[in-house]
């Protein structure tokens, strides 16, 4: 099948054209009609099988001209990258339409993403958080909303939105149709959809486990952290078509001591994202990584889901995962449009039992590489990989004493002192002889 054969306006397919795309994905196939039916919609599908256009071209193709300056469509997302991104996809798909999208998202200054959306917006994409905010200060009016969408629903609860999706919910016209995109179906999401979702139809097309089979795993086994150091140098100077790498870390410190050390083997060619970095630091980062001004990317988590980098030509896991299901979202960055891609994983004696979750998820072992013969193996550890010592607390019991008295004591002789009132001429009588007396004044 292709785009043609979808009963698509003529906008969107001249839209389609211009990009190259023909063909339609498998869950963009089986979602559109379902969409265009008019009920609620259950996406499952993994990373990198076109979910964002899957919801879009449905949603835009039933885009009705109004002169009503509010939104018709709104799109939640859980980071502010997918807002960027989503935004983009939808500015692609209405170069031939008389569409205004807005994106809003926090850690920036409210007040212009509130002008933005009081001037007119008929496609808000935005984080929940932001949404709120806007919600809140009577910023935008939902009263024209025809149809919801909530991508990535599953990473936006474990974000911890889930206070503000239920006030998003609440605050929304009853009449609306509702899109659900997510890569599991956890229990809350059911919890979610039974609550607020009119008998909604669960679409699946290559739900999370399933690897992509354009992309080549492997794996070595790395004693430590300066070993992993070594091995990704010696990887990234022996190997030229490294020229797109994601790099996947535990932890925000972790992230800041690698690029520190890949700094000084790679200079100017190493950047690094994660949620402690500055909004700017973060869009300047993926945008030198998407242009190649960088060629490697280190990051959390925070862009393995949703975020769509063209052509990553390896994505290495540093460490793995703690949720087997984000290796998935992880190597989905390559391979992406049916290109080949590469993973490659680093994986030490501690992160054994995260390997077999991963595999038995997958139903796939991940083959295992030897190590490079001019491997430099460090035997430096770092603080969490030495060995800790758990010293067991004595609680010494104090010695009862006996002679031990009330808390009070009687006051010494001179402070037993009162007060009294003297008679000065008995003391004068007494010093004197005689009472001493004060003449008048003359």
């Amino acid at each position: 099948m292709t785009f043609a054969e979808l009963n698509l306006t003529k906008p969107l397919l001249n839209a389609l054209t211009d990009k190259g795309y023909e063909t339609p994905t498998v869950i963009q196939e089986k979602v559109y009609s379902v969409v265009m039916s008019g009920r609620d919609v259950c996406g499952i599908a993994q990373t990198g099988t076109g979910k964002t256009f899957a919801y879009l071209l449905p949603c835009l193709r039933q885009y009705q001209f109004t002169k009503d300056k509010t939104p018709q469509l709104l799109i939640l997302v859980p980071t502010r990258e997918l807002v960027v991104q989503v935004v983009e996809a939808v500015q692609e798909l209405t170069t031939y339409m008389n569409i205004v999208t807005v994106g809003v998202y926090g850690g920036v200054n409210l007040k212009p993403q509130q002008a933005a959306v009081h001037a007119g917006a008929d496609v808000l994409v935005a984080t929940p958080g932001r949404l709120v905010d806007l919600l809140s200060a009577g910023a935008v009016k939902m009263k024209a909303l025809k149809r919801l969408v909530i991508d990535e629903v599953d990473e936006m609860l474990n974000l911890g939105f889930r206070a503000q999706l239920k006030v998003i919910l609440d605050l929304l016209p009853p009449k609306r149709q509702n899109l659900l995109f997510s890569a599991t179906l956890t229990d809350e999401v059911e919890a979610l959809m039974n609550t607020y979702f009119n008998a909604p139809v669960r679409v699946e097309a290559a739900p999370v486990g399933t690897p992509l089979t354009n992309i080549r795993q492997s794996a070595y086994a790395v004693p430590n952290f300066y070993t992993k150091v070594n091995l990704l140098s010696l990887l990234l100077r022996t190997h030229p078509d490294m020229n797109k790498v994601l790099v996947f870390v535990a932890t925000k410190h972790l992230a800041d001591e690698l690029v520190e050390e890949m700094d000084t083997q790679l200079p100017g060619q190493v950047g690094v994202i994660h949620s402690n970095k500055a909004q700017n630091a973060r869009f300047a980062a993926v945008n030198e990584f998407q242009a190649g001004t960088i060629r490697v990317l280190i990051a959390t988590d925070i862009i393995a889901r949703g975020l769509d980098i063209a052509e990553v030509s390896h994505v290495f896991n540093f460490d793995l995962p703690e949720v087997p299901e984000n290796y998935i979202h992880r190597i989905g960055r390559t391979g992406r449009a049916d290109r080949p891609g590469v993973a490659i994983a680093f994986i030490t004696e501690a992160e054994k039992e995260k390997q077999a979750a991963i595999e038995a998820l997958m139903n796939y072992a991940i083959p295992m590489l030897p190590l490079p013969d001019d491997l430099a193996i460090s035997s430096e550890l770092t603080f969490a990989e030495q060995p800790q010592i758990d010293m067991k607390t004595i609680q010494v019991k104090t010695v009862k004493r006996d002679d031990v008295g009330p808390a009070f004591h009687e006051k010494s002789a001179k402070n037993q002192k009162v007060n009294v009132r003297r008679d000065y001429a008995a003391e004068k009588m007494r010093k004197y002889g005689r009472p001493i007396k004060r003449s008048g004044k003359k």
